[in-house]
C-alpha cells in the first residue's frame, strides 16, 4: 500500500511541478450572473488563476508543520469547531490512504489562513462558478444536460467514507481537476451566491455563511444539483469543519 501510495504521489508532484501539468492554471474571465440574485445585476470576473487539484491531507499537514497554531488541538474555538481534522489520529498524522484524498473538516477561517500563507486566497463564488461550468470540453457547459446530469449524479450519492485521491474525477476545459465529484469547497464569500456581488455591505445577510462547489446555473430550476447546494451552503458557518467540503486557492492574474 505504501508503495503504491507514494507512486501516486510521485505522479501528483510531476504534474505540480510542471512536468505534466502547471500547479495552477489560467481561468479565462467572464460576466458571471449571481445566484439566486433578484436583479439581473452582473458581475465582471477578471482572469485569475486557479490550483489544478484540491489541497491534500498531505498538503495541509505541510502547512501545520509550519503554523503549530492552526493545528486540531491549539487552534482557538472562535476558528473551528470539534469537527476540526477529524480525520486525523493526531495533530500531524493521518492513515496514509487518506494522504492524497482532499482535507476536509476544515473550517473556512483555516482553508482562509492555508490560502493566505502560499500566497495566494480563496475563490470568490463568481470566480468558482466560472471554472466550475467548464466540462471536459467546454468553457461553458452550464447549458449541457449530459453534463448537468453527471453533478446531479454526484450530489444525489452518499459520501464514500474514504474520499477518493485528487485527479480521480476529470480534468475540465481549463486544466482543473476535481472541481465536480469528490468534494464541495470553501469559497471566500457566500453573500455573491444570494443576491449581487456587491451585496456583502447587507447587514441582513449573516457574513458568517460561506462555502461553494457544484452550484453553477442556479437560475435554472431544471439543474437540481444548485439548488441541493444551496441548501447545504445555507446551514454552513465559518467556523465549521463539514466531511465533504474541502477547498483550493486562487490568485490574481498578474497583468503585463
Amino acid at each position: 500500500m505504501h508503495k503504491i501510495l507514494t507512486i501516486f504521489s510521485l505522479f501528483i508532484n510531476l504534474l505540480a511541478t510542471g512536468q505534466g501539468q502547471p500547479s495552477m492554471v489560467n481561468i479565462k474571465g467572464g460576466i458571471f450572473l449571481p445566484l439566486y440574485s433578484l436583479d439581473s445585476q452582473k458581475t465582471i470576473v477578471q482572469p485569475f488563476l486557479m490550483d489544478v487539484f484540491p489541497v491534500t491531507n498531505e498538503d495541509y499537514k505541510k502547512f501545520i508543520l509550519q503554523n503549530l497554531a492552526w493545528s486540531k488541538s491549539k487552534i482557538k474555538s472562535i476558528y473551528a469547531d470539534t469537527n476540526y481534522l477529524h480525520q486525523w489520529n493526531t495533530d500531524t498524522s493521518f492513515n496514509e490512504n487518506i494522504a492524497l484524498s482532499p482535507v476536509v473538516n476544515v473550517s473556512w477561517f483555516a482553508a482562509k489562513k492555508y490560502c493566505e500563507c502560499q500566497g495566494k486566497r480563496l475563490p470568490t463564488v463568481a470566480e468558482w462558478e466560472l471554472a466550475g461550468r467548464a466540462s471536459e470540453t467546454k468553457p461553458d457547459a452550464s447549458k449541457d444536460l449530459k453534463f448537468n446530469q453527471w453533478i446531479l449524479n454526484w450530489v444525489s450519492k452518499t459520501n464514500p467514507k474514504i474520499l477518493h485521491h485528487v485527479g480521480s474525477t476529470f480534468k475540465n476545459f481549463y486544466g482543473v481537476w476535481d472541481l465536480h465529484g469528490l468534494v464541495w469547497e470553501w469559497t471566500f464569500d457566500f453573500n455573491s451566491a444570494l443576491t449581487t456581488g456587491e451585496s456583502r455591505g447587507n447587514s441582513g445577510l449573516d457574513n458568517t455563511f460561506f462555502c461553494g462547489g457544484g452550484s453553477f446555473a442556479s437560475k435554472d430550476i431544471n439543474n437540481y444539483a444548485a439548488f441541493m447546494r444551496f441548501a447545504s451552503r445555507s446551514s454552513v458557518k465559518a467556523k465549521y469543519g463539514v466531511p465533504n467540503v474541502g477547498f483550493r486557492c486562487v490568485k490574481n492574474k498578474i497583468h503585463s
